[in-house]
């Protein structure tokens, strides 16, 4: 497994303002929009491409655009759907699918409740959309789904993770035979018996959309 703590000012600025408990929802799920296509540059550096002939006004050159089949975006419910739109600034003929997870606040276990992604995902790399890498379980749990379907190359995009959750997610995919990459804008310091990330920004899920009851 691959770890991308993306350093950039900008990054580090927007991620300032979403740690403060001042910030609204709407602000923060502003930031959390701009933050995540700045990760996803990143994210998609590798991602395929083909050659393309083209001509342009002044005659015909060669260049490149995305192979097929084209990335598949998958944001973990119900967090993971602040960060779609801007994922999808950047790959906008990227497909989408959808996977619903909930960890289990005793055990911290993850299980999936709904799932809306092809049966085959064979030859296809895979965008996985997860706020927080804290335990690692959710991520790890997605990925592995992911991988039973066929994807062939995974990365998943955080906007914070904990050493914790960084080594969980490595415990639980070795022996995996894909290629895995997460890419984040921090490492922060530790879990605290919550299984929260310290200092973290709080539960996002409740920071983009309120607490449902």
């Amino acid at each position: 497994m691959r770890l991308h703590v993306v350093d950039h000012p900008l990054v580090s600025h927007k991620l300032t303002v979403l740690r403060d408990e001042r910030t609204d929802s709407p602000t923060f799920r502003r930031l959390t929009d701009e933050l995540v296509t700045l990760l996803a540059y990143e994210a998609t550096r590798e991602v395929r491409v083909e050659a393309h002939d083209i001509v342009t006004p002044v005659g015909p050159t060669t260049g490149v655009r995305l192979a097929s089949p084209k990335p598949m975006v998958v944001p973990i419910l119900r967090a993971g759907l602040g960060m779609l739109d801007g994922m999808m600034r950047l790959l906008p003929t990227a497909e989408v699918g959808f996977l619903g997870m909930v960890r289990n606040e005793e055990t911290l276990a993850a299980s999936t409740y709904a799932e809306r992604l092809p049966e085959d995902l064979s030859g296809r790399q895979c965008y996985v959309l997860d706020p927080m890498l804290a335990t690692g379980g959710t991520l790890a749990a997605a990925i592995r789904f992911l991988h039973q379907r066929g994807a062939d190359d995974i990365t998943a995009i955080c906007l914070l993770a904990a050493p914790e959750g960084v080594a969980n997610l490595e415990r639980h995919l070795e022996g995996l035979e894909v290629p895995v990459t997460v890419v984040t804008a921090a490492m922060d310091e530790k879990l605290n018996d919550k299984g929260y990330i310290v200092p973290g920004l709080g539960d996002a899920g409740d920071r983009l959309y309120g607490v449902a009851h």
